[in-house]
Protein backbone atom coordinates (compact mmCIF):
# COMPACT_ATOMS: atom_id res chain seq x y z
CA UNK A 1 0.00 0.00 0.00
CA UNK A 2 1.79 3.39 -0.86
CA UNK A 3 1.96 6.01 2.02
CA UNK A 4 -0.10 8.84 2.45
CA UNK A 5 0.58 11.82 1.45
CA UNK A 6 2.17 13.85 3.35
CA UNK A 7 -0.99 16.54 3.89
CA UNK A 8 -3.24 13.76 4.62
CA UNK A 9 -0.94 12.80 7.18
CA UNK A 10 -0.73 16.25 8.81
CA UNK A 11 -4.75 16.48 7.98
CA UNK A 12 -5.49 13.23 10.59
CA UNK A 13 -2.98 14.41 13.13
CA UNK A 14 -4.68 18.28 13.41
CA UNK A 15 -8.23 16.15 13.13
CA UNK A 16 -7.18 14.02 16.74
CA UNK A 17 -5.50 17.34 18.64
CA UNK A 18 -9.20 18.98 17.63
CA UNK A 19 -10.79 16.15 19.05
CA UNK A 20 -9.01 15.56 22.40
CA UNK A 21 -9.07 19.37 22.59
CA UNK A 22 -13.05 19.17 22.49
CA UNK A 23 -12.88 16.30 24.91
CA UNK A 24 -10.97 18.61 27.64
CA UNK A 25 -13.32 21.46 27.30
CA UNK A 26 -16.44 18.85 27.44
CA UNK A 27 -15.22 18.00 31.09
CA UNK A 28 -14.47 21.63 32.15
CA UNK A 29 -17.76 22.66 31.43
CA UNK A 30 -19.73 20.07 32.91
CA UNK A 31 -18.08 20.89 36.35
CA UNK A 32 -20.04 24.58 35.97
CA UNK A 33 -23.96 23.18 37.43
CA UNK A 34 -24.92 22.87 40.94
CA UNK A 35 -23.27 20.42 43.02
CA UNK A 36 -26.10 17.42 44.76
CA UNK A 37 -23.91 16.43 47.63
CA UNK A 38 -24.04 13.40 45.86
CA UNK A 39 -26.99 13.01 48.62
CA UNK A 40 -28.99 10.68 46.64
CA UNK A 41 -32.48 11.88 47.76
CA UNK A 42 -34.16 11.87 44.24
CA UNK A 43 -34.20 14.36 41.59
CA UNK A 44 -35.48 17.78 41.01
CA UNK A 45 -39.29 17.00 41.61
CA UNK A 46 -39.36 19.32 38.41
CA UNK A 47 -39.45 16.82 35.50
CA UNK A 48 -36.06 18.68 34.28
CA UNK A 49 -32.99 16.40 34.15
CA UNK A 50 -30.32 17.34 37.68
CA UNK A 51 -27.58 18.94 37.26
CA UNK A 52 -23.89 18.06 37.39
CA UNK A 53 -22.73 16.64 40.35
CA UNK A 54 -19.43 18.57 41.41
CA UNK A 55 -16.83 16.76 43.99
CA UNK A 56 -14.86 19.61 45.71
CA UNK A 57 -13.59 17.10 48.22
CA UNK A 58 -13.58 17.26 52.01
CA UNK A 59 -13.27 20.53 53.85
CA UNK A 60 -9.55 21.56 54.21
CA UNK A 61 -8.37 22.76 57.69
CA UNK A 62 -7.07 26.37 58.14
CA UNK A 63 -3.61 27.27 58.92
CA UNK A 64 -3.18 28.00 63.23
CA UNK A 65 -3.27 31.25 63.76
CA UNK A 66 -2.65 33.45 66.94
CA UNK A 67 -5.78 34.16 69.22
CA UNK A 68 -6.99 34.29 72.60
CA UNK A 69 -10.05 33.03 74.57
CA UNK A 70 -12.53 34.20 77.59
CA UNK A 71 -15.49 32.16 79.04
CA UNK A 72 -18.69 33.48 79.62
CA UNK A 73 -21.81 31.24 81.07
CA UNK A 74 -22.49 28.85 83.76
CA UNK A 75 -19.66 25.74 84.56
CA UNK A 76 -22.42 23.50 82.55
CA UNK A 77 -22.82 26.29 79.89
CA UNK A 78 -26.14 27.65 81.34
CA UNK A 79 -26.81 31.12 79.90
CA UNK A 80 -24.97 30.26 76.49
CA UNK A 81 -27.81 28.18 74.41
CA UNK A 82 -30.43 30.73 74.47
CA UNK A 83 -31.21 34.34 72.50
CA UNK A 84 -27.35 33.98 71.01
CA UNK A 85 -26.80 36.00 67.56
CA UNK A 86 -26.79 32.52 65.94
CA UNK A 87 -30.44 32.71 66.39
CA UNK A 88 -29.90 29.10 67.32
CA UNK A 89 -32.32 27.39 70.43
CA UNK A 90 -31.00 25.48 73.17
CA UNK A 91 -27.75 25.34 71.16
CA UNK A 92 -29.67 23.03 68.26
CA UNK A 93 -27.74 20.04 69.32
CA UNK A 94 -24.22 21.67 69.64
CA UNK A 95 -24.08 21.07 73.00
CA UNK A 96 -21.69 22.59 75.48
CA UNK A 97 -18.59 22.99 73.48
CA UNK A 98 -19.53 26.19 71.50
CA UNK A 99 -18.53 29.64 71.47
CA UNK A 100 -19.13 33.45 70.89
CA UNK A 101 -16.82 34.58 68.08
CA UNK A 102 -15.03 38.09 67.69
CA UNK A 103 -16.84 40.48 64.91
CA UNK A 104 -14.63 39.54 62.20
CA UNK A 105 -15.20 35.78 62.44
CA UNK A 106 -18.95 36.56 62.73
CA UNK A 107 -19.05 37.89 60.58
CA UNK A 108 -22.84 39.40 60.45
CA UNK A 109 -24.32 35.95 61.05
CA UNK A 110 -22.03 34.59 57.91
CA UNK A 111 -19.80 32.70 60.65
CA UNK A 112 -22.45 30.69 62.35
CA UNK A 113 -21.95 26.46 62.54
CA UNK A 114 -18.52 26.81 61.34
CA UNK A 115 -15.96 25.12 63.91
CA UNK A 116 -12.81 26.39 65.54
CA UNK A 117 -10.06 24.03 67.07
CA UNK A 118 -8.42 25.85 70.06
CA UNK A 119 -5.16 25.29 71.65
CA UNK A 120 -4.24 26.56 75.10
CA UNK A 121 -0.60 26.70 76.19
CA UNK A 122 -0.36 23.65 78.26
CA UNK A 123 -0.67 22.02 74.43
CA UNK A 124 -4.70 20.61 75.06
CA UNK A 125 -7.10 21.45 72.10
CA UNK A 126 -10.81 21.63 72.19
CA UNK A 127 -13.44 21.88 68.92
CA UNK A 128 -15.68 24.30 69.28
CA UNK A 129 -19.28 25.51 67.22
CA UNK A 130 -19.38 29.10 66.64
CA UNK A 131 -23.35 29.81 67.47
CA UNK A 132 -22.88 33.52 69.10
CA UNK A 133 -21.20 37.06 68.63
CA UNK A 134 -18.47 38.02 70.91
CA UNK A 135 -17.46 41.43 72.18
CA UNK A 136 -14.23 42.84 69.90
CA UNK A 137 -10.96 41.67 70.83
CA UNK A 138 -9.64 42.15 74.50
CA UNK A 139 -6.97 45.39 74.46
CA UNK A 140 -3.64 44.02 74.84
CA UNK A 141 -4.05 40.23 73.50
CA UNK A 142 -3.11 38.58 69.73
CA UNK A 143 -5.66 37.98 67.09
CA UNK A 144 -9.01 37.36 67.39
CA UNK A 145 -11.54 36.69 70.44
CA UNK A 146 -12.65 33.46 71.45
CA UNK A 147 -15.38 33.71 74.41
CA UNK A 148 -16.13 30.34 75.28
CA UNK A 149 -18.41 27.85 77.47
CA UNK A 150 -16.72 27.54 80.53
CA UNK A 151 -16.64 23.47 80.19
CA UNK A 152 -14.79 24.55 76.55
CA UNK A 153 -12.65 27.09 78.28
CA UNK A 154 -11.49 24.66 81.40
CA UNK A 155 -10.88 21.91 78.40
CA UNK A 156 -7.39 23.97 77.47
CA UNK A 157 -7.32 26.57 80.86
CA UNK A 158 -7.82 26.95 83.79
CA UNK A 159 -10.65 29.37 85.53
CA UNK A 160 -8.33 31.33 87.19
CA UNK A 161 -6.76 32.70 83.84
CA UNK A 162 -9.83 34.34 83.07
CA UNK A 163 -8.22 35.23 79.61
CA UNK A 164 -5.61 33.02 77.72
CA UNK A 165 -4.06 33.33 74.61
CA UNK A 166 -4.60 30.51 72.25
CA UNK A 167 -3.90 29.05 69.01
CA UNK A 168 -6.64 28.19 66.56
CA UNK A 169 -7.89 27.15 63.13
CA UNK A 170 -10.91 26.50 61.62
CA UNK A 171 -11.76 22.67 60.75
CA UNK A 172 -14.20 20.58 59.47
CA UNK A 173 -17.47 19.89 61.15
CA UNK A 174 -18.35 16.49 62.13
CA UNK A 175 -22.38 16.01 62.48
CA UNK A 176 -24.68 13.28 63.22
CA UNK A 177 -27.52 13.21 60.79
CA UNK A 178 -28.58 15.35 57.91
CA UNK A 179 -28.91 18.70 57.44
CA UNK A 180 -31.85 20.54 59.54
CA UNK A 181 -34.16 22.83 58.38
CA UNK A 182 -36.73 24.60 60.78
CA UNK A 183 -39.31 26.76 58.72
CA UNK A 184 -41.22 29.08 60.55
CA UNK A 185 -43.35 32.43 59.89
CA UNK A 186 -46.46 32.54 57.51
CA UNK A 187 -47.03 32.21 53.58
CA UNK A 188 -46.10 35.82 52.68
CA UNK A 189 -42.90 35.69 54.83
CA UNK A 190 -41.26 32.75 55.35
CA UNK A 191 -38.17 31.78 57.51
CA UNK A 192 -35.78 29.31 57.34
CA UNK A 193 -33.26 28.09 60.28
CA UNK A 194 -30.37 26.42 59.06
CA UNK A 195 -28.36 24.07 61.60
CA UNK A 196 -26.43 20.47 62.05
CA UNK A 197 -24.50 21.47 59.00
CA UNK A 198 -21.53 19.38 58.33
CA UNK A 199 -17.92 20.36 57.03
CA UNK A 200 -17.03 24.40 56.71
CA UNK A 201 -20.10 24.10 58.96
CA UNK A 202 -20.95 28.00 57.84
CA UNK A 203 -24.02 28.93 55.39
CA UNK A 204 -23.65 31.70 52.66
CA UNK A 205 -26.29 31.40 50.28
CA UNK A 206 -29.34 29.56 50.60
CA UNK A 207 -32.21 28.61 47.71
CA UNK A 208 -35.47 26.57 47.80
CA UNK A 209 -37.38 25.05 45.23
CA UNK A 210 -41.16 23.51 45.42
CA UNK A 211 -42.29 20.61 42.63
CA UNK A 212 -44.51 22.81 40.75
CA UNK A 213 -44.82 26.70 41.05
CA UNK A 214 -42.24 27.74 42.88
CA UNK A 215 -39.37 27.37 40.94
CA UNK A 216 -35.36 27.64 42.65
CA UNK A 217 -35.88 31.15 44.83
CA UNK A 218 -32.56 32.55 46.89
CA UNK A 219 -33.61 33.05 50.77
CA UNK A 220 -31.93 36.33 52.10
CA UNK A 221 -30.20 36.21 55.46
CA UNK A 222 -32.68 37.85 58.06
CA UNK A 223 -30.00 37.38 60.75
CA UNK A 224 -27.84 35.07 61.90
CA UNK A 225 -28.27 31.63 60.71
CA UNK A 226 -32.22 32.80 60.03
CA UNK A 227 -32.97 32.79 56.10
CA UNK A 228 -36.04 34.56 54.47
CA UNK A 229 -38.27 35.02 51.57
CA UNK A 230 -41.63 36.46 50.85
CA UNK A 231 -42.28 33.26 48.02
CA UNK A 232 -45.41 31.27 49.14
CA UNK A 233 -43.75 27.57 49.53
CA UNK A 234 -46.93 26.62 51.12
CA UNK A 235 -48.60 23.23 49.56
CA UNK A 236 -45.90 21.71 47.53
CA UNK A 237 -42.98 19.38 48.69
CA UNK A 238 -39.78 21.33 49.47
CA UNK A 239 -36.09 21.38 48.15
CA UNK A 240 -33.53 23.17 50.05
CA UNK A 241 -29.80 23.77 48.46
CA UNK A 242 -27.00 24.90 51.14
CA UNK A 243 -23.95 25.99 50.02
CA UNK A 244 -21.40 26.73 52.70
CA UNK A 245 -18.10 29.17 52.85
CA UNK A 246 -16.18 26.73 50.71
CA UNK A 247 -18.34 27.21 47.97
CA UNK A 248 -19.47 23.62 48.29
CA UNK A 249 -23.09 22.78 47.93
CA UNK A 250 -25.40 20.12 49.06
CA UNK A 251 -29.21 19.91 47.69
CA UNK A 252 -31.48 18.15 50.10
CA UNK A 253 -34.26 16.49 48.00
CA UNK A 254 -37.76 17.23 49.04
CA UNK A 255 -36.63 17.52 52.99
CA UNK A 256 -40.38 18.84 53.81
CA UNK A 257 -43.40 16.96 52.38
CA UNK A 258 -46.13 18.43 50.50
CA UNK A 259 -48.10 18.99 53.60
CA UNK A 260 -45.52 20.58 55.90
CA UNK A 261 -46.45 22.54 58.26
CA UNK A 262 -44.79 25.99 60.56
CA UNK A 263 -42.61 25.57 63.39
CA UNK A 264 -41.42 22.49 62.78
CA UNK A 265 -37.94 20.85 61.94
CA UNK A 266 -36.96 18.49 58.82
CA UNK A 267 -34.21 16.45 58.27
CA UNK A 268 -32.01 15.42 55.35
CA UNK A 269 -30.78 12.06 55.09
CA UNK A 270 -27.26 13.52 54.13
CA UNK A 271 -25.20 16.28 55.17
CA UNK A 272 -21.49 17.63 53.88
Amino acid sequence: MAPLPLLTTTSLLLFFFLLASFAVDVVVAGGGGYDDGGDGEGGDGGGGAKKPHVNHGRYKCGPWVDGHATFYGGRDASGTTEGGACGYKDADGYGAMTAAVSPALFDNGAGCGACYELKGESGKTVVVTATNQAPPPVNGMKGEHFDLTMPAFLSIAEEKLGVVPVSYRKVACVRQGGIKYTITGNPSYNMVMVKNVGGAGDVVKLTVKGTKRVKWTPLQRSWGQLWKTEANLTGESLTFRVMTGDHRKATSWRVAPRDWTYDNTYQAKKNF
